[in-house]
This record gives structure tokens, C-alpha cells and sequence, in this order.
């Protein structure tokens, strides 16, 4: 896809979301760390129902490190792979206490060393808390960046870099936001409604789409 059909789909998101903003409910960057890892697999939906009691009952990274595995399993048992995140958000946090004096790491080298946060992770923590630009490739991202044609991978960090060649960094963090609002509100997993949608004519999975119905 060429580069000026890119500033056109970039122009027509922001023009059509205007106001954009991470989804997740939190209060402290501790909040959006453990939220963000909640969210794999896992509706933003979903996990702000569940987070207000777990963050009533665990204030810091302290507390969730010495939290009883099985008290915590079950906090979380609904937003999916409850065993594998609790394990992670326990390690995490002794990772940040022990390794880190506390504090939660304000660089990617650093951030995807804690267990259960990789690149996804990181990019959201760094727009949110730092205000540091980042390409944050969920499924709605990796969706949509293919359907688009913005690329042809479907591991995620060769997606965020082929995005963070094409995207203007100073609008990464917004433009995955808008990427996430354009896939619930209309090029959804399963019945993409491609006839409402705004950037239609620059996209390639509508463009086979038409041909498909001519042919």
C-alpha cells in the first residue's frame, strides 16, 4: 500500500474517532500493568469487571507477590488462563520488588524482562503511563493491519514493525487505539460490515471482496 493511501486511512480514523483512549480501568500504573496482562485472550470488557476487587484486595506489587496462588486464581478465573496469569502477575511482581526497588521499569529492555509482559504489554504501558509512542498489536491490530494490507505477517512483533514503518510515530499510540475502535464498531472477527465502513476503498480485503461479487 502505497503512502499516500495510508495518510488518507490515518486522516479518515481520526477523523471518524476522535477521541481515542486505552479501554482498560486503572489508577495507577501497577493497575494497567496487571490489567494489560489480563487482557490476552481476554475482553477489556471483562477484565474491568474483575478488576476493582482485585485491586481492592491487592494494593502494590508486594501484596500480589505474596498473594496465595489460589486466592488469586480465583479473582481472575474468568478472563481465561487464569493459572498462567496468576503465575506470571506473582513473578512479575517479585520481579519489580526484588530486581527493580519497587519501581516498574520506564523502558521496553527493562519491561519485557518482567514475566508475562511482552512487546503488546510494554507498548501499552509506555503510551499510557510515559506518553512514549508505541504500535500496540492486539487482535484487533493484527486483524485489521492484514484485511487493511498495512501487512502480511501474522507474528506480532514483524506486524509492529512493519506498522512503525508506515505509521508517522507520533501517531502510533493513537492509531492502534483507533484500530481497536474500528474493529468492534465495524471490521469485526466474524461478519466484517465492510459496506459501513469508512476507509473501504483503500482497504485490499474489501477491494477481493467487490471483485469476488463481479466475477
Amino acid at each position: 500500500m502505497n503512502k499516500k493511501n495510508i495518510i488518507k486511512i490515518i486522516d479518515i480514523l481520526e477523523n471518524e474517532y476522535q477521541e481515542v483512549k486505552c479501554t482498560l480501568n486503572y489508577n495507577s500504573p501497577l493497575e494497567l500493568l496487571i490489567a494489560t496482562m489480563l487482557s490476552a485472550q481476554c475482553t477489556d470488557a471483562r477484565v474491568n469487571i474483575v478488576t476493582p476487587r482485585l485491586f481492592e484486595k491487592y494494593k502494590n506489587s508486594k501484596e500480589f507477590m505474596n498473594a496465595d496462588i489460589y486466592e488469586l486464581e480465583n479473582f481472575i478465573r474468568s478472563t481465561g488462563f487464569f493459572r498462567n496469569k496468576s503465575n506470571n502477575i506473582k513473578k512479575c511482581c517479585s520481579t519489580i520488588v526484588n530486581n527493580f526497588h519497587g519501581d516498574i521499569p520506564d523502558n521496553m529492555n527493562d519491561l519485557v524482562k518482567l514475566p508475562g509482559v511482552g512487546r503488546k504489554t510494554a507498548n501499552v504501558f509506555l503510551g499510557e503511563i510515559h506518553t512514549k509512542p508505541g504500535i500496540v498489536v492486539d487482535t484487533h491490530t493484527k486483524r485489521l493491519a492484514n484485511r487493511i494490507g498495512l501487512t502480511n505477517e501474522s507474528n506480532p512483533e514483524k506486524i509492529e514493525q512493519d506498522l512503525m514503518k508506515k505509521i508517522p510515530e507520533e501517531k502510533w499510540t493513537a492509531f492502534s487505539h483507533r484500530l481497536v475502535y474500528h474493529g468492534r464498531a465495524i471490521c469485526n472477527a466474524r461478519s466484517p460490515k465492510c459496506e459501513l465502513c469508512s476507509i473501504k476503498e483503500y482497504c485490499e480485503y474489501y477491494k477481493k471482496l467487490h471483485q469476488k461479487r463481479h466475477t
